[in-house]
C-alpha cells in the first residue's frame, strides 16, 4: 500500500497554522469568502435571535409566539433573492444607476412629510400604506454610497482642490442628510455622515477638510441634542444620572445593563431570558445585543463582533486591492455603514455611547434594514467576484467544495 504525504490531504492540519491562515486571508478570493460566509452566518443568527427575543410580546401582541420572526424570515428571504441578483449586476451597471438611485431616494425622502409619511417613536422617517410600511433613509445609505463614489471617482485627478470635493457631492449630501434630519431621525443621519466622511477619506481628500466638516456636524449633532428634551435625557442617563430604573430616561439603558449582568459569562441560556418578558422595550430591534449577552453570555456577543471584524477585513482587502477608483470608495461607503452603525448599537446597549436609537446590521428585526443592508452586501460580493484576480481563480476551480479547500496551493498539488 502506498503511503500518502500529510500535505496531501483535505485534513492537513497544516492548513490551520497561523502562516497558512494568513496566507489564505491575503488570497484573492479572500474578500468573496469572506463577504460570504459573516453575511450568512450574521443572518442566521440573527433571525435565531429574532426569534427568541420577540417570543414573548410577539404573544402578548398577536397570539402567536412567531408573529415577528415571520415578518423577519419573510424579508430574510427576499433580502437574500435581492442580494443574489445583485452580485450578479457589473459594476459598470452601479456606475450608471447612482444618479437614478440618488434621486429616488430623495423623492421617497420628501414623501414621509406627504399624507403617506408615518411618525414612529417621534421620528417622521417612513411611510405607509396600510399595513405595509418602508423606511426611506435605509436606501438613501445606499444611493449616498453610489452617488458619492461616482462623483468622486469622476473628479479623481482633481480631488486636491477642495472646491472640487465640494461641489456638487455637498450639496447633495446635505438635501439628503437634511431631509432625514427634519424628521428628527439623528441617529441615522450620523451613520449617514459616517458615510460620506468614510468615502471622502479613501479617496484621499486633505485631512483639514476634514475639521471643517468634523466642526460642522458636531455643532448640528450638538443643536439637536441641546433643542430635544428627550435626547438630552439620554445624554444625561449616559453621563451617569441614572440611579435605578425609575429614573427619567434610565428604563431602558437599566434593563440593557440587567440582561447583560444576568448572562454573566456563559449565558442563561437560548430562550431564557428574562428581560424579554416585558422589561426591555426593543428587546427584538435596537436592543437585541442585550439579549444576545444575557442569552449566551461573553461567547455569543464576541462571536457577533468577531462576524463584523471578518466582514470588516473582507472590505478593507477589497478596498486595498482593487484597481477600480469607484469599487474601492463604495466599498469604503458600505464598510463605514455596517461598521459604525454595528458600534454605535453595541456602544449604546453596553453604556459607553448614549442610546441613539440604530439597529445593529442583519441581527436586529426590521424589514427594510434587513433588505437594503442585503443589498448593499451583494453589491460588494458583485464587486469582489469581479475583482480580475478573483474572478480568474473562482473560474479556474471546478467546484465550489474545492473552491473552499483550495484557496491557495499550499502543501504539494
Amino acid at each position: 500500500m502506498s503511503s500518502t504525504s500529510s500535505t496531501d490531504s483535505p485534513f492537513d492540519l497544516s492548513r490551520f497554522q497561523p502562516k497558512a491562515l494568513m496566507k489564505r486571508l491575503e488570497s484573492p478570493v479572500a474578500p468573496y469568502y469572506l463577504l460570504l460566509g459573516s453575511t450568512g452566518m450574521l443572518l442566521l443568527f440573527g433571525l435565531v435571535m429574532v426569534l427568541s427575543a420577540s417570543s414573548v410580546t410577539s404573544y402578548a401582541a398577536s397570539g402567536s409566539s412567531y408573529t415577528v420572526f415571520k415578518n423577519q424570515a419573510m424579508f430574510a428571504a427576499i433580502g437574500v433573492v435581492v442580494a443574489v441578483i445583485a452580485s450578479r449586476v457589473p459594476v459598470r451597471v452601479w456606475k450608471w444607476l447612482a444618479l437614478p438611485a440618488f434621486f429616488g431616494a430623495v423623492l421617497l425622502q420628501m414623501a414621509v412629510f406627504s399624507p403617506i409619511g408615518r411618525t414612529v417613536q417621534g421620528n417622521r422617517n417612513w411611510i405607509g400604506v396600510g399595513g405595509f410600511s418602508v423606511q426611506p433613509s435605509e436606501a438613501g445609505k445606499i444611493a449616498i454610497i453610489l452617488v458619492a463614489a461616482m462623483v468622486l471617482t469622476r473628479k479623481r485627478k482633481v480631488l486636491a482642490e477642495w472646491r472640487h470635493v465640494v461641489i456638487p457631492l455637498f450639496p447633495m449630501a446635505a438635501l439628503l442628510l437634511g431631509l432625514v434630519l427634519l424628521g428628527h431621525d439623528l441617529g441615522t443621519t450620523m451613520v449617514l455622515a459616517s458615510i460620506v466622511g468614510a468615502v471622502l477619506f479613501v479617496a484621499g481628500v486633505r485631512l483639514r477638510l476634514f475639521v471643517f466638516i468634523g466642526a460642522f456636524v458636531a455643532a448640528v449633532v450638538g443643536a439637536f441634542v441641546a433643542t430635544n428634551s428627550n435626547r438630552t435625557g439620554r445624554l444625561d442617563a449616559w453621563l451617569g444620572t441614572c440611579i435605578n430604573a425609575s429614573t427619567q430616561g434610565c428604563y431602558q439603558k437599566v434593563h440593557g445593563l440587567y440582561a447583560m449582568a444576568d448572562g454573566g459569562w456563559w449565558g442563561v441560556g437560548l430562550g431564557a431570558s428574562r428581560e424579554k418578558w416585558s422589561w426591555l422595550p426593543e428587546a427584538h430591534n435596537d436592543f437585541i445585543f442585550a439579549i444576545i449577552g444575557e442569552e449566551l453570555g461573553l461567547p455569543g456577543t464576541l462571536a457577533v463582533v468577531a462576524l463584523y471584524v471578518a466582514l470588516g477585513y473582507a472590505c478593507y482587502r477589497l478596498i486595498v486591492t482593487s484597481k477600480d477608483f469607484f469599487v474601492r470608495l463604495a466599498t469604503a461607503g458600505v464598510m463605514a455603514w455596517i461598521l459604525v452603525q454595528a458600534m454605535i448599537n453595541i456602544g449604546s446597549v453596553t453604556g459607553l455611547l448614549p442610546i441613539i436609537g440604530v439597529p445593529l446590521p442583519l441581527v436586529s428585526s426590521g424589514g427594510s434594514a434587513l433588505v437594503t443592508t442585503l443589498l448593499a452586501l451583494g453589491i460588494l460580493i458583485s464587486f469582489a467576484r469581479n475583482e480580475p484576480t478573483c474572478k480568474s481563480a473562482l473560474a479556474a476551480r471546478p467546484n465550489a467544495v474545492k473552491r473552499t479547500l483550495a484557496v491557495l496551493p499550499l502543501g504539494r498539488r
